[in-house]
This record gives C-alpha cells, sequence and structure tokens, in this order.
C-alpha cells in the first residue's frame, strides 16, 4: 500500500481500505477507530473521495476534519450538502462505534441534518464533532456539529444507529 493524500497536509501513510472484518471481534469499537487515528488501519476510501478525516476519539464521542473542494460543487458553485451530510454521519456514526464492545456491530437507521450556513472552498478546514446522547442494546443516538474555523455553526444532525452482532455482516 502506498501513502495517500487526503487533503492537503492530511496524509493516510497505508493508502485506502477497511478494517479487517476478524478484527471486529479482537477489538472494541473505540480500539479499532484509534488504531485508524494511529495509522495501523488505512484511511477509508470515502476520506479521499470527500477530503476529511478522523482526528480524535474518546468514549461517546468522534472528531473529523475536512477541507471543502471544487470536486464538491454543486450546479449554483455552493459545497453540495452531501458533502456536509457524509461528513456529519460519519461522526455520527463513529462517536457511536466507540461504545461498541468485541463483536458489535452497528449502521445508521435514520439521520437528519440542517444546513444552517452556506459551504463553499473558501470556508477552509472544518471541524466536525459527533457526541453519543444515548445507547441501548439495539439502538443508539447521537448528535453533531460542523464549525469552520471560527467556529461559526455550518451544519448540525441527529442520527439513530442500529447495533447488532457483528456476524449479522455481510460476508466480504
Amino acid at each position: 500500500m502506498s501513502e495517500v493524500e487526503l487533503y492537503p497536509g492530511r496524509l493516510s501513510p497505508l493508502g485506502l481500505g477497511t478494517i479487517p472484518h476478524g478484527d471486529i471481534l479482537k477489538y472494541t469499537g473505540l480500539e479499532l477507530l484509534q488504531r485508524i487515528i494511529d495509522n495501523e488501519y488505512p484511511a477509508p476510501p470515502i476520506s479521499f473521495q470527500l477530503n476529511f478525516d478522523l482526528i480524535e476519539v474518546s468514549e461517546g464521542r468522534a472528531v473529523f476534519h475536512g477541507m471543502p473542494s471544487e470536486r464538491h460543487l454543486n450546479p449554483l458553485g455552493g459545497v453540495h450538502g452531501g458533502w456536509a451530510a457524509t461528513l456529519l454521519d460519519s461522526a455520527l456514526a463513529c462517536a457511536v462505534q466507540t461504545l461498541l464492545v468485541r463483536g458489535e456491530a452497528y449502521t445508521t437507521a435514520e439521520f437528519k441534518v440542517n444546513l444552517t450556513r452556506p459551504i463553499t472552498p473558501k470556508t477552509g478546514e472544518v471541524v466536525c464533532e459527533g457526541k453519543v446522547v444515548h445507547k441501548g442494546r439495539t439502538l443508539a443516538v447521537s448528535e453533531a456539529t460542523l464549525k469552520d474555523a471560527n467556529g461559526k455553526l455550518l451544519a448540525f444532525g441527529t442520527e439513530t444507529c442500529s447495533i447488532f452482532p457483528a456476524a449479522n455482516l455481510a460476508a466480504r
């Protein structure tokens, strides 16, 4: 695997890829995400496509940084709302993942996004922070904000994730 630039100043030394399926049984959700941050796994391919990166995790919390660019523009010249939604979905879901025990997996069941300000390539690097509001046995709810470098709110969202045994994941 070769090094990949996710966006200016952010590199993935191991390139792009996913977590080995067997590792979900060996590590907690928090440990798996920390291994991505520590470059023990490659960056997820979506990070390269949409110019964002997982920066920090702790129990019930996940922080991403992203860089909107001309590649993300809609026909009117603003950054497509789907870019912000995907970044929010990542922070919302990874916050939930930080609370999973070995052998648990999750998927987004529902999410809602509110876009509060336009995002353009001139917005620069953004910060997206997700936090878990509630985690039960089979469902978890999280909330996240997307802010610019000055702390101005660009978007926020909420999400519900289904939690299930990793054995129920489709075989790769």
